[in-house]
């Protein structure tokens, strides 16, 4: 039986899966747009507007959902975790605060405009919506890491009768983490965006291989996924410098280091045992994780057992963190060979076409990964080294936290299906449209 501890864990769990599906792409996908009005203001080639049209749509369903999916999950501050507003309420209500007023007062508001504006306000307000949305977007991301990060690496803060008090808003703001953390965030966001319209359009190809937005857009977003990823595998490796620096412990489980050792292999493949404290099955490259994290053949890696008991469970970061390095590096190859393609003006063949669509949602794979391996990586810490997990969950009886996160896993698989579902009838109404467009061109 899973106590009101691990079942208010799994159902805070299930909620942030749910809704950081949705911002991840929106982020993005924000600036995307501001890029397809700014083409189309510049060239004025209908092109670009077919193409910020069809994706706007997607744009406010998107959004929509991590709206709603948001306001849930902030519920659960107070129904399933009373002792984190508590104790760091202090810091943890005006940031969620400035987030939701950026969300709703800026987003919102624009994002009127952007789908209802255009013939009904001069063109460059209708540019100036989109931008905003995209700032706001931005913004509200931004509030949100600050929290995150500063759960993390709390930093500007003082302990008064148990209770968290600021000190100073320029630490809690920008604390050790968070340089790292957004930019990370931010260019997974930007993959995830990418290969969600790659996927998409090539999904629409493959259905009418002459649709002329889809193809243009098959290349907006694998030129864009081809550029950042290997931005963000430079910045992968900051962050991973920085977490070893003041989250040791979570690495080390990352890295599936038990005992502190030089040279420490980077482990390929093992199955962490918690019961013996080693690995089984290990296949490695020697030294090269301690090159990796402290860019030294013979770099010391803290072990597990220096932390022992006060670490993170092993397994789900030691595969977490494999699995969204093995899913960039997918979509490092399928973008640069693209982007090889393309460069020499040569056409996608259609095996390709169906493993760009087969990988439309593989930035929600990456991120899942690694939103996983930040957050259990910080346990059994709520707020690193503040506030105990154990310390901030409801005393409401375990059946209650079961039958509610039974309702929420209902919920949200139907509501995933239906997004993604409405995505490719979207995508194949467009494709109808783009078809009769053509068809009038002829005759």
């Amino acid at each position: 039986m899973l106590d009101t501890l691990m079942l208010s864990r799994i159902q805070f769990a299930a909620n942030i899966s749910f809704h950081i599906l949705f911002p991840t792409i929106t982020i993005a996908l924000a600036w995307i747009l501001v890029f397809f009005k700014w083409r189309y203001n510049r060239t004025q080639e209908t092109v670009w507007l077919d193409l910020y049209y069809f994706w706007v749509k997607i744009f406010a369903l998107t959004f929509a959902l991590g709206v709603v999916s948001g306001i849930t999950m902030s519920f659960q501050f107070g129904t399933n975790w009373p002792g984190f507003m508590e104790k760091v309420g202090n810091v943890a209500g005006p940031l969620l605060g400035y987030e939701v007023m950026t969300a709703f007062f800026m987003e919102a508001t624009f994002l009127g405009v952007m789908l209802f504006g255009r013939g009904r306000v001069p063109e460059w307000f209708h540019t100036l919506a989109t931008v905003l949305v995209a700032f706001g977007t931005s913004m509200s991301a931004f509030w949100i890491l600050v929290l995150n990060s500063w759960m993390h690496t709390p930093s500007g803060y003082e302990l008064i009768g148990g209770i968290v008090h600021v000190t100073s808003w320029k630490e809690v703001i920008l604390n050790p983490s968070l340089p790292y953390r957004l930019a990370h965030t931010l260019l997974a966001s930007a993959l995830t965006a990418s290969f969600l319209i790659a996927g998409v359009s090539a999904y629409q190809v493959i259905k009418r291989p002459t649709h002329r937005s889809a193809k243009l857009g098959l290349k907006v977003a694998l030129l864009t996924a081809a550029g950042f990823i290997p931005i963000q595998i430079f910045i992968g490796d900051l962050h991973g410098l920085n977490t070893l620096k003041h989250q040791p412990a979570k690495v080390a489980a990352m890295e599936g280091v038990w005992d502190t050792q030089k040279g420490a292999p980077l482990l390929l493949f093992a199955v962490p045992n918690e019961k013996t404290r080693s690995n089984d099955l290990e296949l490695g490259i020697p030294k090269l994780a301690s090159l990796i994290l402290t860019h030294e053949l013979d770099g010391e890696i803290v072990g597990l057992n220096e932390f022992a008991p006060n670490h993170p469970p092993v397994k789900p970061l030691f595969f977490g963190f494999r699995v969204m390095v093995g899913v960039g590096v997918v979509m490092l190859v399928v973008s640069w060979f693209g982007t090889a393609r393309l460069a020499r003006k040569q056409s996608l063949p259609k095996p390709f076409l169906y493993i760009v669509f087969a990988m439309t949602f593989s930035g929600w794979v990456a991120t899942l990964a690694g939103w996983y391996v930040t957050e259990i990586g910080r346990q059994p810490w709520l707020v690193n080294g503040v506030l105990r997990t154990s310390e901030a969950v409801t005393t409401v009886a375990s059946s209650s936290v079961m039958i509610s996160l039974t309702m929420y896993l209902a919920i949200y698989a139907t509501l995933l299906v239906a997004y993604i579902h409405t995505l490719f009838y979207l995508a194949r109404k467009d494709i109808g449209a783009h078809q009769v467009t053509q068809t009038k061109h002829e005759v």
